[in-house]
């Protein structure tokens, strides 16, 4: 008791550093809610993340659209705040992602004569003084002196372009020139007003299967010139260019002496061009009207929270966190419901959209379940894309690109994927197809022939129990191979298991669900006594690698530090193999830094948490830009210091902020802005696919989510905290519906049946959540 009394005196003291939590700004206990008539869009800065490599991109784009329209610097990913110059506002990007992939179509305006080919050498200088963009809509001035304008619909792209006074008024489509590896590209002027290209690329981190996408870009007015061009050499003129390999586009010129302004239209589809035709057919209408339309489609979908309290700062970061957790996963079919299946033939959906784009491994843990609960139309309509994808394409995916499998990261992110989505009951009527689907994953490794890697280093992890580190035993797919990460795998599949026992469970299967339990216990296999620590196997189940865990080998993107609490299946299971809460609590201290932390939050957030944005291995520290490490301040829930998860989670909450720069890491289609979103509501899907949410003091004095009654009758569900400040944030007791809540998790069903939770909060730590029933608890 006196050791714990000195840390209560102690955080009295730190009141002041804690002040600068969040956004740079004190949390007022008499902070106001946004005033009735501010817009929720102008809350939102899209450039955030687009600094430090947090890769987002700030152009336009409706809530999982298939375009993103938005400018290109040079930068692998798409933007980079530091650069100066704009290649072309292109059509096709993803939210932080780490690897080149898209930028399809990069079109830039320009005056003057068409001579150069290559977008690095004819690119528009511009500064930041002169952009601007919220939800939907894109601005900039360019040195050239020709203002572009950008917006979107779901599936197409519009632009303006304010041309100066010129006979020369060019509009560059290069077709060759992608953020990924052109396989081929072809580009034709149809009519005098329309453009026509297709593009074949491939890779993403590795070299993957081609995917191809078809445009059509069609300008509002006749040009008076076109041409086109072929590597270095251009022409004018010819309406027809094609290449393997490199640059390949056309122009087109128009007159802008009288008329400065010219609007274009473009659109995509990744089954034909005639799909592309029907896309821009179907949702083509002039640039204010589409721009207010993408508005009012943000301001509907950032309406489904509701906040008061907190710093103007905090609400910025807050509803730019939500705003990126919906850009992502993306309509994948045409207006007509036709769309590109895994197998690289044409199918229709019929009774849902089709979606694509999965980083499975990132947004499993976090963004999957923001979604279920604020778009569960759209997460089941996400959960019956994916089901397509085994049924056409044979197996289900990893991380998936548009119409290909990359087999990017280790493990089995689509079982947690998937079993969320059955626990929200977003499934219902495709139980069965989507357990046999999983069982099939869970239990085998897709045929040598077939592009799909799945759980590749099955076979060892289901007769040993573990997934060796052993890269010769790899089938040299494209993408990565789980037994190059033997450790980290055979955490990841014991996870998966864990959460595919539930579901067995609930379906009836009682066999497979004991089985699969069973499995989920296998991270046992990988723990090494003599160290306290998971280390990984060879191929002969020695251990392998430096006895030092912040040296570790066989862990993805992170150590055997970062690891150690990823067994969300059995948290009191592993507590207990490391020496039970006391260890596991002064683990944790170690793990986070915690003295530094109370001293200085931010601080020790940024300079020893954090070191650099892909810095991964050789640690013993928490690193809040990874997933691996997205649970790991939850674990004390499990410990009996509940306390401690709300000082990490409130410093980590810190390295989110409403510049640039103000996002950790790679977002990830979305999951590092659910994890700022989830912390900051303070409910968290601890047990990724199962469903049990962790609980940690709100930093706002209330929430409101609103809720599709379809899925969740009471239509809204309220977390109430007032007063919570840097100073007031140490929960004294919570109640559910007017009940005392003892326990520090939540489950599923009580966020749908339930509809009010409130916290009472103070300035020191107190006895909720300490019992020994109150933790967070294991898979039966």
């Amino acid at each position: 008791m006196g050791r714990r009394r000195t840390g209560i005196l102690r955080r009295g003291a730190v009141a002041l550093a804690l002040a600068g939590l969040i956004g740079g700004t004190a949390l007022s206990p008499h902070s106001t809610a946004a005033a009735p008539s501010e817009r929720l869009t102008d809350l939102v800065n899209p450039f955030i993340g687009t600094k430090n490599e947090g890769n987002t991109f700030p152009g336009a784009a409706v809530p999982f659209g298939m375009v993103q329209l938005s400018p290109d610097t040079g930068h692998s990913t798409g933007y980079d705040y530091k650069d100066d110059h704009i290649r072309g506002f292109s059509t096709v990007h993803l939210s932080g992602v780490g690897c080149r992939i898209g930028g399809d179509l990069p079109v830039l305006p320009t005056t003057g004569e068409v001579e150069e080919t290559d977008n690095a050498r004819y690119a528009a200088a511009f500064d930041h003084a002169d952009e601007t963009a919220h939800p939907g809509y894109y601005r900039v001035r360019l040195a050239s002196g020709v203002t572009a304008e950008l917006t979107a619909t779901a599936r197409t792209g519009r632009q303006r372009y304010t041309f100066p006074a010129t006979e020369r008024a060019n509009v560059l489509i290069n077709a060759g020139q992608s953020l990924h590896r052109a396989v081929s590209s072809s580009v034709e002027i149809v009519d005098e007003r329309t453009v026509r290209a297709t593009i074949t690329g491939r890779g993403f981190c590795q070299d993957t299967r081609p995917y191809t996408v078809h445009t059509i870009t069609r300008f509002d007015r006749p040009f008076t010139a076109h041409g086109t061009w072929e590597g270095a050499r251009v022409t004018r003129g010819t309406t027809r260019a094609a290449g393997s390999t490199g640059r390949t586009g056309a122009w087109v010129r128009f007159d802008t002496t009288r008329d400065r302004r010219v609007e274009a239209t473009t659109a995509i589809s990744y089954v034909d061009a005639e799909g592309a035709r029907t896309n821009l057919g179907a949702e083509e209408a002039g640039f204010d009207r589409t721009a207010a339309a993408a508005r009012t489609s943000w301001e509907e979908r950032l309406a489904e929270v509701a906040v008061q309290g907190g710093s103007q700062a905090l609400r910025r970061t807050f509803y730019s966190s939500l705003y990126r957790s919906f850009l992502a996963p993306n309509i994948g079919g045409d207006a007509d419901g036709r769309y590109c299946g895994w197998d690289q033939r044409t199918h229709r959906a019929q009774g849902f959209t089709y979606y694509q784009n999965w980083s499975l491994w990132d947004t499993y843990r976090t963004q999957a379940q923001l979604l279920a609960l604020l778009a569960p139309r759209e997460s089941r309509d996400m959960a019956l894309s994916v089901l397509r994808i085994d049924a056409e394409g044979g197996w289900l995916p990893k991380w998936g690109y548009g119409t290909v499998e990359t087999n990017i990261m280790t493990g089995d992110p689509v079982t947690p994927f998937l079993t969320n989505a059955y626990r929200h009951g977003l499934l219902k009527g495709h139980e069965e197809e989507a357990y046999r689907a999983l069982k099939k994953n869970a239990d085998g490794v897709p045929p040598a022939d077939s592009p799909y890697a799945g759980r590749d280093g099955n076979e060892r992890y289901i007769s040993d129990g573990y997934v060796p580190l052993a890269p010769e035993l790899s089938r040299h797919k494209p993408g990565d191979s789980d037994f190059q990460e033997g450790a980290s795998a055979t955490l990841e599949y014991a996870l998966a298991d864990g959460a595919l026992s539930e579901m067995a469970r609930g379906l009836g299967h009682d066999r497979d669900a004991r089985r699969y339990a069973d499995r989920a216990r296998n991270y046992r296999r990988v723990f090494d006594r003599d160290t306290g620590f998971f280390r990984a196997r060879d191929a002969h189940g020695a251990f392998t690698g430096s006895e030092d865990p912040a040296k570790s080998t066989g862990f993805h993107e992170g150590t055997a530090w970062q690891y150690q609490w990823l067994v969300p299946q059995d948290l009191p299971g592993m507590i207990e193999l490391i020496g039970g809460r006391s260890a596991a609590d002064e683990r944790l201290d170690s793990f986070f830094a915690y003295d530094r932390l109370l001293a200085d939050p931010a601080r020790t957030a940024r300079q020893v948490w954090v070191h650099g944005p892909y810095d991964y291995y050789n640690a013993d520290k928490y690193n809040p830009q990874n997933e691996p490490d997205l649970i790991a301040p939850y674990t004390y829930l499990a410990t009996g210091r509940p306390w401690k998860t709300t000082d990490v989670v409130h410093a980590a909450l810190t390295l989110f902020t409403d510049t640039p720069d103000g996002m950790t890491g790679n977002d990830d289609l979305g999951t590092m802005s659910a994890w700022m979103v989830l912390s900051s509501i303070g409910v968290y899907p601890v047990r990724p696919g199962s469903d049990v949410w962790g609980l940690s003091t709100p930093v706002f004095d209330r929430v409101d989510l609103r809720l599709d009654r379809h899925w969740y009758p009471h239509g809204r569900f309220t977390i109430t905290c007032p007063g919570t400040s840097a100073t007031d944030r140490y929960v004294q007791s919570v109640r559910l519906d007017g009940r005392r809540f003892d326990r520090t998790y939540l489950t599923t069903a009580a966020l749908r049946d339930g509809g009010r939770l409130e916290f009472t909060v103070g300035r020191s730590p107190s006895r909720w959540g300490t019992g020994r029933s109150d933790g967070l608890p294991a898979i039966r």
